[in-house]
């Protein structure tokens, strides 16, 4: 039977309309860097190299290997940390924004499969992105989340929710960067519907 993350991971990828407190495991992901407003051309390039490598694993049994360890699955949503390399209190500069994008993979994916598939993405992505990619551990930690539902620029009003709710609890913020998890393919779905998982990090108060 497939692995539906959805449907085993809930607390993960759904979680409510409201804060909660979560300790996010360390995982294995694709991941790739960049800087700059998500809204132009590299953006998309770059989240078109997670995928195109995200598929080729999850495709791999088609190509007649099966790694050790292998089972089927969907593939994980995109997620990003965002952070702003801007210095001033003005209007948010969207060309200063910096990320790492990722998807998460199951445990058989290891640097060395990742290695064995990289020569298959030759033909479909040019060698500056293939060497961009990184297949890294990762965890979130301590962090408190929530599901956002409406557009991107909408946001700052669920961190306001997240950070007082971490106030009330005994928690503080560990930083300014925070983790998007993308349920809604913004090409499909209209803005106002669109869902996103907002995490960041905090520390217990002494």
């Amino acid at each position: 039977m497939k692995y539906e993350w959805r449907k085993e991971e809930k607390e993960l990828y759904l979680p409510k309309k409201k804060p909660m407190y979560i300790e996010v495991p360390e995982f294995s992901y694709l991941t790739i860097n960049g800087k700059g407003d998500p809204n132009q051309p590299e953006f998309e390039e770059r989240i078109g190299a997670l995928y195109t490598a995200a598929y080729t694993i999850r495709m791999l049994p088609k190509k007649d290997i099966i790694p050790d360890g292998y089972f089927e699955y969907t593939v994980y949503p995109l997620e990003g940390y965002w952070t702003t390399d801007q210095r001033d209190d003005g209007p948010l500069d969207k060309s200063q924004f910096v990320y790492k994008v990722m998807i998460r993979q199951p445990e058989f994916v290891t640097p060395k499969l990742f290695r064995q598939i990289l020569p298959m993405l030759e033909k479909k992505l040019s060698a500056e992105l293939i060497a961009e990619l990184k297949l890294e551990r990762i965890t979130d930690g301590p962090s408190v989340q929530m599901m956002h539902i409406g557009s991107y620029d909408s946001e700052p009003a669920s961190f306001e929710l997240m950070e007082k709710y971490a106030a009330e609890n005994g928690l503080t913020r560990s930083s300014k960067n925070h983790k998007e998890i993308y349920l809604s393919d913004p090409r499909r779905v209209a803005e106002e519907n669109r869902k996103t998982v907002l995490r960041f990090a905090v520390d217990q108060k002494v």
